[in-house]
């Protein structure tokens, strides 16, 4: 039957320690998923408007500006960004260069995802999970076959 999986088709597992490694990353990247998605969207909020404030990511990411707050503390913790009370939220020297680096990444998943064929918001909207998960090996691809 075509399109059904059947047991005799089934691939090799390979070997424990490469299929460990490779949930290994995937782990890694789903921890840094969010801080990366929050630090870029406060460092194109500062762009756009001169500020990030707790309502606009709460409002954009789809979430409560409890869990915003929660986040912030947590990205605090790790260096990224800085806010005092009643006061926007700025990125650190370390927030700005992890915020750099996503933006570049999504940009260039994009644009490969363009260069294939895939219309302009699901390019945007895949991007949103590919750039995370993505090794440099295949980013390096991507960049090379013009994305």
């Amino acid at each position: 039957m075509a399109g059904r999986f059947r047991e005799n088709d089934a691939m090799p597992l390979p070997d424990p320690r490469d299929q460990a490694r490779r949930f290994t990353r995937v782990r890694l990247a789903h921890r840094t998923e969010v801080q990366e998605d929050y630090v870029e969207l406060i460092a194109a909020l500062i762009a756009d408007r001169g500020e990030a404030r707790v309502v606009d990511l709460a409002e954009r990411f789809g979430v409560t500006t409890a869990t915003v707050a929660n986040t912030l503390n947590r990205l605090k913790r790790d260096g990224l960004v800085e806010s005092r009370p009643y006061r926007s939220i700025f990125l650190t020297e370390d927030g700005t260069a992890m915020a750099a680096a996503a933006r570049a990444r999504h940009d260039m998943v994009v644009a490969f995802l363009l260069k294939l064929g895939v219309p302009q918001e699901a390019a945007e909207s895949d991007a949103e999970g590919l750039e995370h998960h993505l090794s440099p090996e295949t980013l390096d691809a991507m960049q090379r076959f013009g994305g």
